[in-house]
């Protein structure tokens, strides 16, 4: 299994099982001297936690992070950063069952057949928690991003759970209209899903690099990568293939911040389609299971469009001689 790592020049190779003894990630292409903020950090795993709320998963994991190497002084060194979160309340007896008896929508029947040998314990590396791993070396870029890019902002929010659209924001009585639809769904082994629609502030024009690594396909593989994704979309995604051209390009914001596989300065904007999740009936109920993986999603998703824009950030300093040459305009000896 070789598909462990993700981008170019900042790069990531995640490794662990849901069960396993922890879950880890491993940065390189980080440049030194980038002040490392470990509060950011613990930020981002308390928003992708499990057990913080009656409509996630009960599964109760401290995730706290363990930095072993690549960070002195609070500041990167350029070396490859290595960060694992232990795991503390795994439950395997609880998957005996399905080692001869795969679960409907999972993947452990087909992992069965490529593998053979698999970890069928929390399904093993194709369980949600394997995100966490992507949502460290996401706190890691954005530390990389706002020291490049001070203007730079991010938003990603819940835009449709089940039959309900929440737009840009959620209301009071949306929050408490939710939670019911939520709980209800946990009791009697519903789950539903969703869209995860991300707002990008502050990129510069020029991020990008055709052919094969549009920012647009950069990041449809970055967010198709998350388990339970089943579309995306960028700018007017779904409705631009209804309009004639004429209305198209009289839409506001209908690429999306993107032409030519290039971002063009405005806002970036994506939407993320999520199935429902695939423990339902008598398997949700016995066992721990988000009813909806859209709301612990959001920190994953913004998370690997992090990882996009730091290797394009990084990347772009190759395109031209002019970039190359002020690197080194001072003299600077390596």
């Amino acid at each position: 299994m070789s598909a462990n790592s993700f981008g170019n020049i900042f790069r990531i190779t995640t490794f662990g099982e849901s069960h396993g003894p922890a879950m880890g990630v491993i940065i390189q292409g980080c440049p030194a001297g980038i002040k490392f903020d470990p509060d950011l950090l613990l930020r981002e795993l308390e928003r992708r936690k499990p057990g913080v709320s009656a409509l996630t998963s009960e599964r109760k994991e401290v995730d706290s992070a363990e930095i072993l190497s690549g960070v002195f002084e609070n500041k990167t060194l350029g070396t490859p950063i290595a960060i694992i979160v232990k795991n503390t309340d795994a439950r395997s007896e609880d998957y005996e069952k399905i080692k001869d008896s795969p679960r409907a929508g999972h993947a452990d029947d087909v992992w069965k057949k490529k593998f053979e040998h698999t970890d069928y314990r929390g399904g093993g590396r194709s369980s949600g928690r394997e995100t966490i791993s992507r949502v460290i070396g996401g706190a890691v870029a954005h530390m990389l991003i706002r020291e490049i890019l001070p203007q730079f902002e991010v938003y990603c929010y819940a835009e449709k759970i089940g039959p309900m659209d929440f737009g840009f924001s959620m209301t009071v009585d949306q929050k408490k209209e939710l939670d019911t639809l939520l709980l209800k769904a946990k009791q009697e082994g519903q789950s539903y899903g969703g869209v995860a629609a991300i707002k990008i502030k502050g990129l510069p024009a020029g991020l990008g690099q055709p052919v094969f690594s549009k920012i647009k396909s950069d990041f449809a593989k970055a967010c198709m990568s998350i388990g339970a994704t089943s579309a995306i979309e960028i700018g007017e995604g779904f409705k631009s293939s209804t309009l004639t051209g004429v209305e198209l390009h009289t839409e506001k914001m209908q690429y999306g911040g993107t032409r030519g596989g290039i971002t063009t300065g405005e806002d970036v904007e994506l939407k993320v389609h999520f199935k429902p999740t695939s423990s339902i009936l008598d398997v949700a109920k016995k066992g721990r299971h988000d009813p909806c993986i859209v709301l612990r999603a959001l920190p994953v998703v913004e998370a690997m469009c992090k990882l996009v824009i730091a290797d394009h950030l990084l990347w772009a300093a190759t395109d031209k001689i002019d970039n190359l040459k002020r690197v080194y305009e001072d003299e600077i000896s390596i």
